[in-house]
């Protein structure tokens, strides 16, 4: 990854990545003008979380940038325990997703903070009871984590998976911070 303005692809830089620290590690958003592309959490280090944006920016030019500062704020604040919604932030895969899983995500990014569903319940709330590992499917691949809450949904028996570098370590500690724990 060409990762500054002396490095373009045809004299344009083609995304802009913030990383930040946070108490819940690196977070790296990556997005191009004002349009997020991924959000990255829970990396362990500067470098680890430039790094994870590798496969999404494939050799494209990359400048180091805090492209959005109002998300960057607001994540930051999330990250400290304060009670932040994101339903205003728009978010859109680079290629359409099915119907199921637009139900899914939508459903998902209603799942409030402090709250957790399991995913057979939001498979059924999307409209296809028994498709819980579809859903599961659906949340390994969510490209938005905190905006689309993927930690707030859990299996029946117990957390569930999470595609953070910590796995569900990382998961466990969302929950217990919106718990108040």
């Amino acid at each position: 990854m060409s990762r500054n303005s002396s490095d373009q692809r045809n004299g344009q830089i083609e995304f802009q990545l913030a990383v930040f620290q946070t108490p819940l590690g690196w977070f790296g958003l990556l997005g191009n003008d004002r349009h997020l592309v991924r959000i990255r959490i829970g990396c362990a280090d500067r470098q680890a979380a430039i790094d994870a944006f590798e496969e999404d920016t494939d050799g494209a030019t990359v400048e180091l940038t805090s492209w959005h500062p109002d998300l960057e704020y607001r994540l930051r604040r999330f990250a400290n325990g304060e009670k932040i919604e994101f339903a205003d932030i728009e978010v859109v895969w680079p290629r359409p997703l099915t119907e199921f899983r637009q139900r899914v995500i939508e459903q998902t990014r209603k799942i409030k903070w402090g709250q957790t569903m399991s995913y057979g319940v939001l498979a059924e709330r999307s409209g296809t009871p028994r498709a819980a590992r579809a859903v599961g499917s659906t949340m390994a691949t969510n490209r938005f984590p905190i905006l689309v809450p993927c930690h707030r949904v859990v299996s029946a028996s117990d957390l569930g998976g999470f595609t953070a570098p910590t796995g569900v370590s990382l998961k466990r500690q969302l929950l217990a911070m919106e718990a108040g724990d």
